[in-house]
C-alpha cells in the first residue's frame, strides 16, 4: 500500500513538473518572439550552421585548387567574391571556414559544457569538500587569461581539429561550473527537491529528472554567449598563426592573410569580415533574446 502511494506522488510530481516545463518553454517562446533582433539573428544563425554543413557540396570550387590565371580578381560573376593571390575563390574559401568554424566552436563549446555540467552539480548537490575543491578549481581557472591558456595547449597539442577543439573547451568549462553550482544551490531546498528526495530519489535522479531540466533555458543562454566566444578565439589563434594549418580554410587565416593586401584588393578583408562579424552579432543578439525570454522577470 505505501508503495503504491509513494509511485503515485512521484507520478503526480514528474506530471507536474512537465506541465511546468512546457509552460515555461511556450512563455520563453513568445518572449523571445518579441526580440526583432533575436529572430533576425536566430535566422542568420540557422543559415550559418546550412552553410557549414552543405557549403562543402554547394561550393564551386575546391578550396585546394586555385586558378593562377585569375589572382587576386575583384568581384565578378565567376567569383562573385573574388579571388585570393593565388587564385582561390574567396566565396569557396568562406563556405570551408563556416564548416571549420562550426567544428571547432560546437566541438570546444560542447567539452566546457560538459566539464563544467557535471562538475557544477557534483559542487552544487554534494557541497562540503567536493564543493570547496571544485570551487577553489574554478576560482583558479577564471584568474588564467583563456586566449593565452589556450595559446599554450596548441603548442603542447598542434595544430589540428582536435587539439583546437580541447584547447579552447578545456579552459571554458569554469564559467559553466559556477552559473551551474548557483542555479542548483538556489533550487537544493526547492519544493520539488525536497519531495524527491522524502520518496526516496537518489541524487543522480534527482540532478536528472528534477534539476537538469530547470536550468535548460540558464544553459541554454550560456551557450549562445560561449558559441560566439570560441568563435572569436579560434579567429584568434589563426591569426597568431596557430590556428588551422594552411590550405584548410578559416575566417582567421583569411583575416591574416588580407592584412597584407587590404589596400590593394580590399575584398579579401571585407567578405570574410563582414560575414564573420555578423555571424558575432547574430549569436550575440540570440543570446540577448534567451536571456530576456528566460529571465524569471521577463514579462509574460
Amino acid at each position: 500500500m505505501a508503495g503504491t502511494v509513494a509511485a503515485a506522488r512521484s507520478d503526480a510530481l514528474n506530471q507536474k513538473i512537465k506541465n511546468r516545463h512546457r509552460s515555461s518553454w511556450y512563455q520563453g517562446w513568445k518572449r523571445f518572439k518579441r526580440n526583432r533582433l533575436a529572430v533576425v539573428g536566430l535566422v542568420w544563425v540557422v543559415l550559418f550552421f546550412l552553410a557549414g554543413i552543405i557549403g562543402p557540396w554547394v561550393a564551386p570550387y575546391d578550396y585546394r585548387v586555385g586558378d593562377f590565371l585569375a589572382i587576386n580578381q575583384g568581384p565578378s560573376w565567376q567569383h562573385i567574391f573574388g579571388t585570393d593571390n593565388v587564385g582561390h575563390d574567396m566565396f569557396s574559401q568562406i563556405l570551408y571556414s563556416v564548416r571549420s568554424a562550426l567544428i571547432i566552436a560546437l566541438g570546444a563549446t560542447l567539452v566546457s559544457f560538459v566539464i563544467g555540467v557535471i562538475l557544477g552539480l557534483w559542487a552544487g548537490l554534494r557541497g562540503g569538500l567536493a564543493d570547496v575543491i571544485i570551487m577553489r578549481g574554478v576560482d583558479f581557472m577564471m584568474t588564467l587569461p583563456g586566449f593565452l591558456f589556450a595559446l599554450i595547449l596548441v603548442v603542447l597539442l598542434g595544430r589540428g581539429y582536435w587539439s583546437l577543439i580541447l584547447a579552447i573547451g578545456i579552459p571554458g568549462w569554469a564559467g559553466y561550473a559556477r552559473l551551474i553550482r548557483s542555479l542548483v544551490l538556489g533550487m537544493r531546498n526547492g519544493e520539488m527537491v525536497e519531495a524527491a528526495t522524502a520518496l526516496g530519489a537518489s541524487q543522480a535522479h534527482i540532478a536528472r529528472r528534477y534539476m537538469l531540466p530547470n536550468v535548460v533555458g540558464s544553459m541554454a543562454v550560456s551557450l549562445a554567449f560561449g558559441i560566439p566566444g570560441d568563435l572569436a578565439q579560434i579567429a584568434g589563434l589563426s591569426i597568431f598563426g596557430m590556428g588551422l594549418q594552411p590550405p584548410i580554410p578559416s575566417f582567421g587565416n583569411m583575416l591574416a592573410a588580407a592584412g597584407d593586401n587590404i589596400l590593394g584588393f580590399p575584398w579579401l578583408l571585407y567578405f570574410p569580415a563582414g560575414i564573420f562579424a555578423i555571424t558575432l552579432l547574430a549569436f550575440l543578439f540570440v543570446a540577448d533574446g534567451l536571456q530576456e525570454a528566460f529571465s524569471p522577470k521577463g514579462g509574460n
